[in-house]
């Protein structure tokens, strides 16, 4: 496993890291993804993600458990606030009554004294981004917090944030989790080059497209039957994906995976670490095995040949 740095800051991160969304607490059973966590680990994957609001906490339980057998100065741990944790109108939101209650809600459901990484989880329009900002300063402050980061973020909004900090004295963002993927590359066009500018860095998620860039599923009506795909808890956000356009572009991805000597996964994967502000690529794992060949993509450089037969494949995609 290789190491990158995180935005501008010295924190070092593996090149490949383990996410919880829509498995741990929900469509995989805890000793299952204890199990694929401390694969993960073993493998050299210093970096954990997770959220309060997957499965209303109950990931939360799982990582943090998962994780205790460790010494907590060998990984990084991130968590995200901003959606409903309950029905009342400030148990939501970038508030600093919603970050602080939520945060420290967290904390005990990890069983941590800090996490390495809080993460806005969205933008929030009714909340002023100075207050915002203002809340994760004073958690950085109190070293619950070590660095602060947003996710799905545009372009503007990040400059926004980035001017208030600057006007007013306050820890910077210093990551962006969007999602981003062969199939998926909206944030080429403007996400990163604001990125780039003001020293954040991309840990991206959903990099395999939800599992299609791993090449199980072969047709519109053909899905493994242990796939995330045939899973009624985890397949909400499967059918993004369900065109004949994808199926033929991965036909064509997994020949030239096959040409280079590499599972499609591994390829790309591959792919987007080759853009040096990616910090990190976060994969989901339901299974110790799925996570242990993902993570032989660190390292992994494609040739030029090979990056020129991806790029005539996805076009604009």
């Amino acid at each position: 496993m290789q190491y990158r740095r995180l935005g501008s800051t010295g924190l070092k991160v593996s090149e490949v890291s383990l996410g919880s969304w829509l498995t741990y607490g929900n469509g995989v059973g805890d000793e299952t993804a204890i199990s694929t966590i401390h694969q993960a680990f073993e493998s050299g994957i210093n970096f954990f993600d997770t959220a309060n609001v997957y499965n209303r906490g109950e990931a939360e339980k799982v990582v943090g458990k998962a994780l205790s057998k460790y010494t907590r100065s060998d990984y990084v741990l991130a968590t995200k606030a901003f959606f409903p944790m309950g029905d009342g109108p400030n148990d939501r939101g970038l508030s600093r009554k919603h970050i602080m209650e939520a945060f420290h809600a967290s904390l005990k459901r990890l069983n941590v004294d800090y996490v390495d990484i809080l993460y806005c989880h969205r933008y929030d329009p009714d909340t002023p981004v100075e207050e915002t900002l203002r809340a994760f300063d004073d958690l950085i402050r109190q070293g619950k917090v070590l660095y602060a980061g947003i996710s799905e973020w545009t372009a503007a909004q990040i400059e926004e944030a980035m001017r208030v900090s600057d006007a007013k004295l306050l820890n910077r963002f210093v990551v962006n989790q969007p999602q981003y993927s062969m199939l998926k590359r909206e944030i080429e066009k403007e996400v990163i080059p604001v990125s780039e500018k003001n020293g954040v860095g991309q840990v991206v998620f959903s990099p395999l497209a939800q599992g299609f860039l791993t090449g199980k599923y072969k047709s519109m009506n053909d899905f493994p039957k242990d796939s995330r795909a045939a899973n009624e808890k985890m397949n909400v956000f499967v059918h993004r994906f369900l065109s004949e356009d994808v199926f033929e572009k991965i036909g064509k991805l997994s020949a030239i995976a096959d040409e280079a000597g590499i599972p499609l996964a591994q390829m790309a994967l591959s792919w987007i670490l080759r853009l040096k502000n990616i910090s990190s690529a976060l994969i989901g794992a339901s299974r110790p095995e799925q996570v242990a060949q993902n993570a032989k993509a660190s390292g992994t450089v494609l040739s030029a040949d090979t990056l020129a037969a991806i790029e005539r494949v996805l076009g604009d995609a």
